[in-house]
């Protein structure tokens, strides 16, 4: 799975955190830190135990940038770190509250998702069933927008339904929109496996999702 040479931008950023360069530290963490706390919720229960698996990860990632060998990218190896200690922390302290329960967009976890898109079963990139962002519509009605918000929280609730180990390969691929290649390399599961359970996780949300898509078709109809 460790496959992925670094680029030369990345080699070049893992010099510059080698140096301790604080500013190079900054722009790493701007860019995935939402993210890692976004999936340390889809582990652990609530949001000041996910801060601090983020910040344990950050620890990892600074005391052990030495040791990085670049046999994945950058990001799939922090967010394994992340994965790692976020399955330690659920171990110990159970995960009983749902993360929908504090994930929100105050969080920065709004989802890029359409109510006129389902999940797609189709595993290439042009139907990879990603909830993509509907185009900016400066005359987006007020019933739309509502239907969007009410998709989202639906969406989230039944990604929190679903097994640990369908919920974090389908929040990856559909939500974060990583690659089968990052989901497999962070996750640490072979190619075939990712596959099973991405099926899986998209044949369960499709079906919680179906009734709702049936009736916003039939309120479209009606209007």
């Amino acid at each position: 799975m460790d496959t992925v040479a670094v680029s030369l931008e990345e080699s070049a950023l893992l010099d510059a955190l080698r140096r301790g360069d604080e500013d190079a530290f900054a722009r790493l963490v701007g860019e995935h830190h939402a993210s890692l706390r976004r999936v340390a919720r889809l582990y652990v229960a609530n949001a000041a135990i996910a801060d601090e698996v983020v910040q344990d990860t950050w620890l990892g990632v600074i005391r052990g940038i030495w040791a990085f060998e670049g046999r994945s990218s950058l990001k799939t190896w922090i967010f394994r770190i992340l994965v790692n200690r976020a399955r330690t922390r659920a171990v110990r302290e159970s995960r009983s509250a749902p993360f929908t329960a504090t994930l929100s967009t105050e969080d920065g976890a709004e989802l890029p998702v359409s109510p006129a898109h389902p999940l797609s079963g189709d595993d290439s990139p042009a139907a990879s069933g990603h909830w993509t962002r509907p185009p900016l519509d400066p005359g987006l009605s007020p019933e739309r927008s509502l239907l969007t918000k009410e998709l989202r929280e639906r969406l989230l609730t039944v990604i929190d339904a679903l097994p640990a180990n369908l919920r974090i390969v389908l929040w990856l691929r559909d939500v974060e929109g990583w690659s089968s290649e990052e989901v497999c390399s962070a996750l640490e599961i072979q190619e075939t496996n990712q596959r099973v359970l991405l099926h899986r996780a998209r044949d369960r949300a499709r079906a919680a999702l179906e009734p709702y898509f049936e009736g916003a078709r039939g309120g479209e109809r009606r209007r």
